[in-house]
């Protein structure tokens, strides 16, 4: 029987929703709280036909130390094995192009990722695959706007968005 690995670990931005197969990291959440952890264990049960493990953490040992270096500011590029299987087609390509293409400190803009894949008209598409993105942070979804400045949207939250920037060094830090 497949199994996955999940826990929740705390982080600067709240509970964040981690979870590993045999492949890699699947998944990542946030704000995970008790029912938003069951609804992504229960999701993940189904589309991986896979049997969940709770804090067997053999194999998110290393995702929760570089997440924690992340968050320390220590880290500025994930090296960990990535399972791709909740992403097909055009958003994995866009996502994939964005871990690739789109450093620590920087940011790019949806038609400026859509242009990189070859489909130069398709921002909305690109705003969609963000959305659909199952594993934030450490494919940096958050380093993705809109190219008149503004932040666009984001699946964690905007406060979470302008967090994850300010760490980052792209946003300045709030005051209070």
């Amino acid at each position: 029987m497949k199994t996955f690995e999940w826990t929740v670990i705390g982080t600067d931005i709240g509970p964040l929703f981690l979870a590993a197969t045999g492949e890699g990291l699947v998944s990542v959440v946030f704000h995970a709280s008790p029912a938003v952890r069951d609804r992504a264990v229960g999701q993940l049960t189904g589309r991986l036909g896979a049997e969940p493990l709770e804090d067997a953490t053999s194999r998110l040992a290393e995702p929760i130390r570089q997440l924690q270096a992340y968050f320390a500011g220590t880290l500025h590029d994930f090296a960990l094995p990535l399972d791709w299987s909740l992403s097909a087609g055009f958003n994995r390509q866009v996502l994939r192009e964005l871990l690739a293409g789109v450093e620590y400190g920087t940011v790019v803009g949806y038609g400026d990722l859509a242009a990189r894949v070859g489909q130069p008209g398709a921002a909305q598409a690109v705003g969609a695959a963000m959305g659909s993105n199952p594993l934030p942070v450490v494919v940096p979804c958050h380093r993705v706007v809109e190219t008149d400045g503004g932040l666009g949207g984001f699946g964690g939250g905007l406060e979470t968005k302008r967090q994850l920037l300010a760490l980052e060094g792209v946003l300045p830090q709030p005051l209070f």
